[in-house]
């Protein structure tokens, strides 16, 4: 068990995050700084807290968080990306729930591929892909719309080519001739823009949700995992 000691601000967010879903109705203070992880789950004993809840709450504080990124074109959301850490590999099995939890999640098969000790899951621009670092394991999960830059590129040059035309139209006295094509041009253009902007932020929240819901659960499988093998002497 680490002897870190922990300051106040530290341990009222670590009692926070423990006594979520908690059937305790008792938050203890912040408290003294200085308290360990001892200290900690003996606290969160009296009060009804499950002391392992308190070691993953303070491992999760202790732990680097790297938030989604959104890869955008023109301020339109058309990718998302999730990287979280790891201190081990995964076992074989543990790989295998993660894939079947990728696939209820996002309602997609996928294709498996193994190099090595580098494990991928694919699905069209979708991908997991567990890999080694120099420090351990690390997760990295993402997603790409293809299509989403292609369409907005495309509604951008229709509206330039409408509003050429126009100009140009204008120029030679033939407005009235070809504003039916200038119209229809311009529509498509603010049809295909109008599309992406609307539907792909909506789109890029729940990728983003989804991600940070497997990295959650699968940071609290690995930390029950080492609990679990911990030697007596480690524990409280």
């Amino acid at each position: 068990m680490t002897d870190r000691h922990y300051n106040e601000e530290e341990v009222a967010a670590i009692f926070r995050a423990a006594a979520e879903g908690s059937e305790s109705r008792t938050l203890p203070d912040g408290g003294p700084a200085g308290l360990t992880l001892r200290d900690l789950q003996t606290v969160a004993r009296e009060v009804g807290i499950s002391p392992d809840a308190v070691s993953r709450a303070a491992r999760a504080l202790d732990r680097p968080s790297q938030p989604a990124v959104m890869q955008t074109f023109l301020g339109v959301p058309i990718g998302v990306r999730r990287t979280v850490a790891l201190d081990r590999r995964l076992t074989d099995a543990e790989w295998e729930l993660l894939v079947v939890e990728l696939r209820e999640v996002f309602r997609a098969r996928g294709t498996l591929r193994a190099y090595g000790s580098l494990r991928e899951w694919n699905n069209g621009n979708l991908h997991a892909v567990l890999e080694p670092t120099p420090t351990g394991y690390r997760l990295r999960l993402g997603t790409y719309k293809r299509e989403a830059r292609a369409s907005v590129v495309l509604g951008a040059l229709a509206l330039g080519t409408s509003a050429a035309v126009g100009v140009l139209a204008a120029a030679n006295a033939a407005v009235l001739q070809a504003a039916p094509s200038i119209a229809v041009l311009a529509g498509i253009g603010g049809a295909l823009i109008a599309s992406s902007v609307l539907r792909l932020p909506s789109w890029a929240r729940l990728r983003r949700q989804q991600m940070d819901g497997i990295v959650e659960r699968l940071t609290l499988t690995a930390q029950d995992e080492r609990d679990a093998h911990a030697l007596p002497s480690d524990l409280p």
